[in-house]
């Protein structure tokens, strides 16, 4: 039986077409309770003398997840590793739609002076059961349900295709020293930060060709992590064989790990990690390539894939986040189910997601 999502809760009235729409984000904040079951953050915030999930709105050309961690942080002095994505509310304000996505995310660390602030005033760690007591918000509370249906303590696996490369006709020498044309190794330093997003730090596996290495390598400086380069993944080895050890050695410690390699042999890795961890991407991620720049994060719990998110972010980052982009992208959901696969679609800046859940 597929669960009901957050996003299934009671939509917003009908608005006109002229109508802007309010984008932003936000996060189920998590930490382990001293029973073993999850303590999830609530702030209070002053202006409205109500208790929420903290949020807050994108700025231009902010991809969604970055603005998530940014939000929490500013309004709760709480850093977050993100986890699976959940749901997404729709609701007006001043007669405006807003559309605020959320992920779950575990505390990394506090800074106990950030509150109170000019927003928040007091800030709280409670059970799920007491949270929805005291969310002032069925939404709110809607998406607590939704946390507790989800498996999110997990760790990530995350499968990048390289920035842009120069194009074979600009390039005289051998292809694996191609290297990144200048969006590219812009697209390389925008990646660093949003990766970081998910994993602060992990093991980066890449293809040795110049351009994969090129694009993990400010991911790499910015978390203090080596880069390691692995024959298998380059793009003239597509027989598969050796991939399923390179997932096996990727996901083997239990810690976060990065792996970066081509159009060409993502979709056989992608499908030797679901084999592997017992579930399989929407049909779509076995069949679209990513699109330069684009990621899977695989979230593995207990050895199996709990959750995956794919994020497309072609055309919207660098330059300020490209020029406050205005590259319109989709945003797609599909679960794992022995049945036909169902899925909702919406409208969004910045990003393209899967969502894939275990029933």
């Amino acid at each position: 039986m597929a669960r009901e999502r957050a996003e299934d809760a009671p939509e917003m009235a009908s608005t006109p077409p002229d109508s802007k729409l309010i984008k932003a984000a936000g996060a189920v904040g998590w930490r382990p309770g001293p029973d073993g079951g999850p303590l999830v953050l609530l702030v209070r915030r002053t202006r409205y003398d109500d208790w929420s999930l903290p949020k807050g709105k994108k700025e231009p050309g902010e991809p969604l997840p970055l603005t998530a961690a940014r939000e929490v942080l500013e309004e709760a002095g709480v850093g977050l590793v993100l986890g699976p994505r959940l749901g997404s509310v729709r609701y007006q304000v001043n007669g405006r739609p807003k559309r605020v996505h959320y992920w779950a995310g575990r505390l990394r660390h506090t800074d106990r002076a950030a509150v109170p602030n000019a927003e928040v005033d007091q800030v709280a760690w409670l059970t799920v059961a007491e949270a929805k007591e005291r969310a002032s918000y069925p939404r709110d509370r809607a998406l607590l349900e939704e946390f507790t249906r989800a498996r999110v303590d997990t760790v990530p696996l995350i499968l990048l295709r390289h920035a842009k490369a120069l194009s074979k006709s600009a390039w005289d020498h051998d292809d694996a020293s191609r290297p990144l044309e200048d969006s590219g190794r812009a697209d390389a330093k925008a990646l660093a930060p949003l990766l970081a997003c998910f994993a602060p730090a992990a093991r980066i596996l890449s293809s040795p060709a110049a351009r994969c290495v090129q694009t993990v390598r400010p991911y790499a400086e910015l978390t203090g992590t080596d880069v390691r380069t692995a024959s298998p993944l380059y793009l003239s080895r597509t027989d598969g064989g050796l991939w399923p050890a390179v997932i096996a050695g990727a996901v083997a410690a239990g810690q976060p790990a990065l792996i970066c390699a081509h159009r060409e042999n993502l979709p056989g890795l992608l499908a030797a990690a679901g084999d592997m961890l017992g579930g399989r991407p929407p049909p779509d991620g076995r069949h679209e390539p990513l699109p330069t720049g684009g990621f899977w994060v695989l979230h593995i719990a207990g050895g199996v894939l709990a959750a995956a998110d794919v994020y497309d972010l072609s055309g919207t980052l660098d330059s300020g986040w490209r020029r406050a982009v205005a590259a319109r992208a989709r945003l797609r959901r599909s679960r794992i189910a022995t049945k036909a696969a169902t899925s909702t679609a919406a409208a969004t800046i910045a990003y393209s997601a899967y969502l894939v859940t275990l029933l």
